[in-house]
């Protein structure tokens, strides 16, 4: 015969201690219950980051501008629109686009020129478009700006400035559309890819090796096909250093300005002497310059 076994209850006091009332849990110096106390300070601190966060989005250093403009994003490429001073010169609104537009660029030292297209009633503006050497893909970049630009309402010709390297893309932009080019002109303008960056560097922005690119040269570098411009008689200008060893004058604005000459087409070339690629003042307050720009902006 089987005896049942009875199961006591276990009578340890940290099993069977009644719950603490609300007047026994303890509490802060400031009546507060210590769980109360880590739930606050967890939410202070949860908001403290969340806010630092939008601070940190909102206290984002903006692009600096050499004159006061507004600075914003087409497809996640950073642009900006220096507007003109008072009316615009004409109703189609005209405009200089400025190349490159880099982090540190337009830098300072356009600031002279910059405000006399203002005074005017010209704007200027441009697109980062990356060290993209004239490339289709940096030709797509341009377009995506040229369409936001004639979507704010401005001129449908803009006149082309590149600086350096600005050269290679707004010369190679112009010869796709030169039926939407009023005028180029250049300061110490790269006109041609084997002369800067070289093949080599330049391959990959072009997504071709250096030797796909030397065999197709000639479809993609400025110089080689600045007869296109020519034939549209888009006017050109340059300023360019004679002792210039980083952007040869000879493989650049000098050989453009040779070709320009066959075909019968302007284009003004100013040669300060015993000037190279440097931040000489009279590069970047060039009268000359100013006055191609204002003549030809439509």
């Amino acid at each position: 015969m089987r005896q049942s076994l009875t199961m006591r209850p276990l009578t340890s006091p940290l099993l069977t201690s009644p719950p603490l009332t609300s007047s026994q849990r303890p509490v802060s110096r400031f009546g507060l219950s210590i769980g109360t106390l880590l739930i606050v300070a967890f939410s202070l601190v949860l908001a403290g980051c969340l806010i630092g966060d939008q601070r940190g989005v909102a206290q984002e250093p903006a692009k600096k501008l050499p004159v006061t403009g507004e600075v914003f994003r087409v497809e996640e490429r950073e642009a900006f629109v220096i507007p003109a001073k008072g009316a615009f010169r004409e109703a189609s609104k005209p405009w200089v686009w400025y190349a490159p537009t880099l982090p540190n660029l337009p830098g300072p030292e356009e600031r002279w020129m910059f405000e006399r297209f203002q005074q005017a009633g010209i704007a200027v503006g441009g697109i980062d478009a990356g060290e993209s050497y004239g490339s289709p893909d940096g030709n797509r970049v341009f377009d995506l700006f040229y369409a936001e630009m004639i979507r704010r309402g401005y001129s449908s010709k803009p006149v082309l400035l590149g600086r350096s390297r600005g050269g290679l893309q707004t010369l190679s932009w112009a010869i796709s559309r030169p039926t939407q080019v009023a005028a180029w002109a250049g300061i110490y303008p790269v006109c041609s890819l084997a002369s800067y960056p070289g093949i080599e560097r330049a391959a990959g922005a072009y997504q071709l090796t250096p030797d796909e690119l030397r065999a197709k040269l000639s479809s993609f570098n400025p110089v080689d096909r600045i007869d296109v411009l020519a034939k549209a008689n888009v006017p050109l200008f340059a300023i360019h250093g004679d002792v210039d060893q980083v952007v040869p004058l000879e493989a650049n604005s000098g050989a453009v300005q040779a070709q320009y000459k066959k075909l019968g087409a302007p284009m003004e070339l100013v040669i300060p002497a015993g000037q190279g690629h440097n931040m000489w003042e009279g590069f970047f307050q060039c009268k000359e310059l100013v006055d191609f720009v204002i003549k030809n902006a439509q």
